[in-house]
């Protein structure tokens, strides 16, 4: 046994109690599994890891459970809600219903109300699959039911990589917290099953009641606070998805409505994969992911369009520079969707649209544009990946119309400063 201390942090005093003791060697957060075994619940790494996230473990703290030990500590699986409120600080162009003093005065009280509960449990995950450029996530709840659900939708990703990451994002869980909450920060009647809240400039999420089973409200939030992380260790969010067929990987921006046609090839339902050097993967995990890896870099890039008068054709290669334009634009049948994301971004548009080209250039990745509404209207996915991995498409050229005026009025008042390679 050798010699090691222990660390006591409380906030009730503006001092830190040191108390030398006899401890085995910690070589990771959590102690070794002889320990564990004999002490289940308890580590000193985690209990002091959590302190510094503001929760003091009153009881026990069990880590990274299995589903069936979750099972076994009382979770049950949520029924699945949808629509809660949410509240994110910290996008571009968002409009956020929470101030960063009403964020504050929350997450006191989520961490005041965990650390009264005598069972917490910890989740460690990523979003994205990238060890360079994932980010990293600690979840801390209240309910192994939250947990069970959160573990569905994080990659795995060594615990290790999570204590020592310099900025992982912090998931707080809170489900038996007094819904008073709503009007003690000030938010008003936030309805009868919870609500979530984010910060990204504390790289931070809180969901309050049932929110944890909103996973759709729960996945916008955790991309929103993942994206500037991702970003800074040269990865790109984008809003699209991943069709796969044997050797070819197609990343494919598309609108709702065209998504159906390609489910045979489709990796996951869900927009959001992660362009990085080491590859291409979906944000969330996915069981239809084979592996622990990324998929490499994508064979093409398909941005598919709507345009019902014909213009456009049916499909057609595009240049780097129009592919960064187009993707600017995200034309849907007179509507622009500018990098066909819905959402609010704390990545500005333009800067994205800047790196995507950059990358195409770098990876010298052919793009194509694909009229959904043109002939090529209701094929499949396998049907879709046969077109662009052929030779025979030709260079884009509008059949007629107005469009690159309409197109380029939206994006001259939309951005400033766009570059003079963007070309439609």
């Amino acid at each position: 046994m050798a010699s090691g201390f222990i660390f006591l942090l409380t906030e009730r005093a503006n001092f830190i109690i040191v108390n030398k003791v006899s401890a085995p060697f910690i070589d990771k957060e959590g102690e070794t599994a002889e320990s564990l075994r004999e002490n289940p619940g308890f580590s000193y790494g985690l209990n002091w890891g959590l302190a510094g996230k503001g929760v003091i473990v009153k009881d026990k703290a069990f880590q990274n459970l299995k589903s069936s030990e979750l099972l076994a500590k009382g979770a049950t699986i949520a029924e699945t809600l949808s629509g809660l409120p949410l509240h994110v600080r910290g996008t571009l162009g968002g409009n956020s219903t929470i101030s960063k003093a009403q964020y504050s005065k929350l997450l006191k009280q989520v961490t005041t109300h965990i650390s009264s509960v005598s069972n917490i449990f910890v989740h460690d995950g990523a979003i994205g699959l990238s060890p360079e450029s994932d980010a990293k996530v600690r979840v801390i709840s209240d309910s192994p039911s939250a947990i069970l659900s959160l573990s569905s939708i994080l990659w795995e990703t060594p615990t290790r990589a999570v204590s020592h990451d310099s900025c992982p994002l912090t998931v707080y869980i809170a489900t038996s917290i007094s819904t008073a909450v709503e009007d003690i920060i000030g938010l008003g009647a936030q309805g009868n099953n919870g609500f979530i809240a984010a910060d990204i400039e504390r790289s931070s999420l809180i969901l309050c009641g049932k929110a944890f089973a909103d996973i759709n409200g729960t996945k916008l939030a955790l991309t929103a606070l993942s994206e500037p992380v991702i970003f800074a260790r040269g990865g790109l969010l984008l809003s699209a998805r991943l069709l796969v067929s044997c050797d070819s990987v197609v990343l494919l921006f598309a609108p709702e409505n065209a998504i159906q046609s390609y489910s045979d090839l489709l990796v996951s339902a869900d927009a959001g994969v992660v362009l990085s050097p080491q590859g291409v993967a979906p944000l969330f995990q996915t069981k239809k992911l084979g592996g622990i890896n990324p998929y490499r870099i994508p064979s093409a890039v398909v941005l598919a369009t709507s345009d019902s008068s014909g213009n456009i054709p049916s499909i057609s290669k595009l240049s780097p520079g129009q592919a960064a334009y187009h993707f600017l634009a995200g034309y849907q049948n007179g509507e622009f969707v500018p990098a066909y994301a819905k959402g609010s971004s704390s990545i500005g548009v333009l800067d994205l649209a800047k790196t995507l080209l950059s990358k195409l250039k770098q990876y010298q990745v052919p793009t194509f544009l694909v009229n959904v509404d043109g002939g090529v209207k209701n094929i499949t996915g396998k049907d879709l990946v046969k077109l662009v991995t052929s030779e025979k498409v030709a260079p884009f050229r509008l059949k007629g119309g107005d469009l690159q005026r309409k197109y380029n009025a939206f994006l001259s008042y939309k951005f400033q400063d766009i570059p003079e390679e963007f070309s439609f």
